[in-house]
């Protein structure tokens, strides 16, 4: 496996899959039409099989994040690609563990022949609560808003306590940063009664970064602006 957060740095190398991740988790950055249409045409002209982790498609701030599958990103084509999705976040079933992949149909069946002689059989009880979550789209517009609201509060009271906030465009966090090393970061917030977790459990990249939630209560998110003010 090889970590890469551009085409270039491949190199010449020709991997089996490019996964991609838009909106991203840690950082919320969404990836634009034309970057999305460069991977796409990049991994086209190499045989090379795409997955796009999408579960954040629904909780956009800044940006119109756009599946892979959109006509406007592949041209109607789903040949080699794969959107994967999940309920944990939008419809918050996390515990569920409750999900979908969608795309290429010939890659979907390889998926199916594999999974049902090597994967667990997802329990009825979470396949209903799935049909459900996904007939209903006002449950997910009301858990929008909430967590549009206390991102309204808490992102600019981390910008005033000091903190520059990047990306985050999209997603259930702040990717927010210092300058300094995150585990200082977490020290400093852990002392005024915040929890963050530390950028480098991510990677390298994020070594004086910190993800900040927006999934406690109204309450705590209220309490956390309080101090941090």
């Amino acid at each position: 496996m090889l970590r890469a957060d551009s085409l270039t740095q491949l190199g010449p190398q020709r991997p089996a899959l490019i996964y991609l991740n838009s909106p991203s988790n840690p950082t919320g950055r969404v990836l634009g039409v034309d970057h999305l249409r460069k991977v796409v045409s990049w991994a086209r002209d190499r045989g090379v099989l795409i997955a796009s982790d999408e579960c954040y498609l629904g909780l956009s701030w800044e940006a119109e994040p756009l599946s892979v599958l959109h006509p406007a990103v592949c041209d109607g084509d789903h040949t080699g690609l794969l959107a994967v999705h999940s309920l944990s976040k939008t419809s918050s079933l996390a515990g569920y563990r409750a999900g979908f992949v969608a795309g290429d149909p010939a890659v979907v069946a390889e998926l199916l022949a594999v999974r049902k002689h090597a994967g667990m059989m997802v329990p009825t009880p979470v396949q209903a609560a799935m049909v459900a979550a996904l007939d209903d789209d006002e449950h997910e517009a009301v858990q929008r808003e909430r967590y549009a609201k206390r991102r309204a509060l808490l992102l600019p009271a981390m910008q005033a306590a000091g903190f520059t906030v990047e990306h985050s465009e999209a997603g259930l966090y702040l990717w927010v940063t210092r300058g300094e090393p995150c585990r200082d970061t977490v020290k400093w917030l852990a002392e005024r009664g915040i929890l963050a977790a530390p950028g480098e459990f991510y990677g390298p990249a994020g070594a004086q970064y910190v993800r900040v939630a927006l999934t406690a209560t109204d309450e705590r998110i209220a309490a956390a602006v309080a101090r941090l003010s």
